[in-house]
This record gives structure tokens, sequence and C-alpha cells, in this order.
């Protein structure tokens, strides 16, 4: 099973909108025309937050982009979306929001770490409460999703607005041994990892990405990018990052 990840796409309610250099809608666009020329049949579209700047009036657009796909488009709310909107305006096929998702042996799980007025993250105990049901009730492998990055990334700015009280996420995740992957975004750059037999995931934004292992705010040079899951009924996962390098110059230029 192939699952296309994407994240961090920013988008405003008008075509033109830019962030950190970048024009969101149109780099969106190239990342997905990359993505489905590679593959043109995922099972699934994961997409981890922010999919709007701040502007409600973006979830037009991402509907007007997404809305046409036969396939699962799920969806998590960032620090920079407006989750009552992003509800309303995303109801229906072939939206979810938030909630568990299942497909050819794996169960995706998709949490809700959106904090309102503040830029970092937290697991309320009811959603602390779903995952753990979640994975009660499913012996098939979990992909378990969210905005906010629940491990350190290395960056002391980053860190302070990452997922708040990660411990009681984790206890959940040590305590159900068919947990295959933590998959977030928010942290606009690349993370692969391994928390026991946990695979840990972090995928670039399709627009601008910040500066890897940076004491303060930067903006990297890297383009846009997506992830690509090749999901297996044993469990194993094979995984890239996809580089739009053909966005990279202009990026440079704008910036």
């Amino acid at each position: 099973m192939q699952i296309l990840q994407i994240t961090d796409p920013h988008l405003y309610g008008s075509a033109n909108g830019r962030l950190r250099g970048v024009e969101t809608d149109s780099s969106l666009h190239a990342v997905l025309d990359d993505a489905f020329a590679r593959v043109p049949d995922y099972s699934a579209v994961l997409v981890t937050g922010d999919l709007v700047q701040d502007d409600a009036s973006g979830y037009l657009r991402f509907r007007s982009i997404f809305g046409n796909l036969k396939k699962p488009v799920l969806c998590i709310p960032g620090n920079h979306d407006e989750p009552e909107a992003m509800r309303r305006e995303l109801h229906g096929a072939p939206f979810q929001i938030c909630g568990t998702h299942e497909a050819d042996g794996w169960q995706f799980i998709m949490l809700d770490s959106y904090d309102p007025g503040h830029v970092g993250g937290r697991l309320c105990p009811n959603e602390l409460a779903r995952l753990d049901d979640a994975l009660k009730h499913s012996s098939k492998h979990a992909m378990v999703c969210l905005h906010h990055h629940p491990i350190f990334m290395g960056s002391r700015w980053l860190d302070t607005v990452g997922l708040a009280d990660p411990e009681g996420f984790w206890r959940v995740i040590d305590s159900h041994a068919h947990v295959r992957a933590v998959v977030w975004g928010h942290v606009h750059q690349v993370y692969d990892g391994q928390r026991g037999d946990v695979r840990l995931f972090a995928t670039p934004s399709t627009g601008a990405q910040f500066l890897p292992n940076s004491d303060r705010y930067a903006v990297d040079s890297r383009p846009p990018a997506y992830r690509s899951f090749d999901l297996h009924a044993d469990g194993r996962i094979d995984t890239a990052v996809h580089w739009i390098e053909s966005l990279q110059r202009r990026q440079s230029v704008a910036r």
C-alpha cells in the first residue's frame, strides 16, 4: 500500500499568497504533480497539519485542489489551522478530519494536537484516551499521526513549540506493540529515526523549510518536498522524501 504524506502547505484564500518567499498554492501544485507522476494511484493522502496560514478561506482552495480525488484525504489540524472552519469546509468525502482510517492491514490514527492560542501543541486527556482505545480495539499495524513533534529536534527555538507533556503520549505508544510508526509535520524538515521498534518520521513542508539544528529561527534553502510510504503487510515500512529541486532556485531568488 502506497501512501502520500504532505504537510504544512499554508494555503491562503488567494492563489498568490506567499509565505517565507514561497507562493504556497503553486508550490503545492508542483509537489502534487511530481507525486502523482511517480505514483498515479496512492491508497490515501495524509496531510499532517497547517493546511492554511491563519486564513479560513484557504480551506476552499484546499477543497478545490483535493476535492475530486477518488481516495481518502486524511487531515489533522496544525497551529495555523482553524479547526472549526476546517471541519465545516472539508466535510464529507474524500476528506476525513482526525479519527481513524483502516486499509490493507494498517490502521491510521490521526490526532488533534491543536492547542488554542499556542504555537506548540498538546494532546488533551480525551485524545490520549481515544488513541489508547483505538490501539486496544485493533491489532492492525498502526501509524500514529499528529502535527507537533513529540521528540526533541535539536533546534532550541523549535523545541520550545513542540508537543507539550509528550510523556503521556509515549506511555500510550509504548503499551501497544503493534505501533509501527509515528509521523508528524510542523518542523519543516526531514527526520527519520527510531524509538524501540517504532519508526519516527518528520516530513518537510510543501513550501519553505526550517534550517535544521539551528538555535534561532532560520529558513533553509531546501526546496518544497513530500514523503511517500510503501507499507507492507508484515509491518515493514519503505519511505522516501522527494524534493522538488526545480523550485529551489526560484525560492532562493524570491527570498
